[in-house]
C-alpha cells in the first residue's frame, strides 16, 4: 500500500493534483497527518467531495475495511490537518460530521462515486464510515 500510495503522491505533485488510474476525473487531495503515538509524519492521497468555501469532506472506509483507518484517529486526535489540492497547500481544521449531517454528505459522495455506496455495504452492521470536514483556516 505505501509504494500504491507513493505513487500516487508523486503523479499528483507532478501533475498539480491531477491523477489517474481509478482516481481519474475525480477529486484528490493530500491530507496530512501525524502518528499519534509515533510522531511520525504521513500522507495520504484521498478522494474528497467539495463542500462549501473552503471546506471538503473525506471519508475513512479503508476501502470498506472493518476498522477505521490509522489516519483517522490521527486527524480527529489533532484536530487540524494540512491539505494539498490541486496546486494549493492550506492548513485546515478537521470535524467529524455525525448523524443525518454525516448521512447526507456520505450519501452525496455514493452517489457521485458508487464505490463508496459499496465500501458501506461491506461495513453495514460492523462500523460506520466516518466523515471528516477539512475547513481551510
Amino acid at each position: 500500500m505505501n509504494d500504491w500510495n507513493t505513487q500516487i503522491i508523486e503523479e499528483f505533485r507532478a501533475h498539480h493534483g491531477q491523477v489517474g488510474g481509478r482516481y481519474e476525473g475525480r477529486p484528490v487531495a493530500l491530507v496530512h497527518s501525524v502518528g499519534r503515538r509515533s510522531g511520525k509524519a504521513y500522507v495520504n492521497p484521498l478522494a474528497y467531495l467539495p463542500g462549501p468555501e473552503g471546506t471538503i469532506y473525506i471519508f475513512a472506509t479503508k476501502a470498506g475495511s472493518p476498522t477505521h483507518p490509522d489516519w483517522y484517529y490521527n486527524l480527529v486526535a489533532a484536530g487540524r490537518t494540512t491539505v494539498e489540492a490541486g496546486a494549493v497547500t492550506f492548513e485546515a481544521t478537521v470535524q467529524e460530521l455525525r448523524g443525518a449531517e454525516r448521512d447526507g454528505v456520505y450519501a452525496e459522495q455514493a452517489e457521485a462515486n458508487p464505490v463508496f455506496g459499496e465500501y458501506a455495504k461491506k461495513t453495514a452492521g460492523v462500523r460506520v464510515i466516518p466523515v471528516l470536514a477539512l475547513t481551510r483556516i
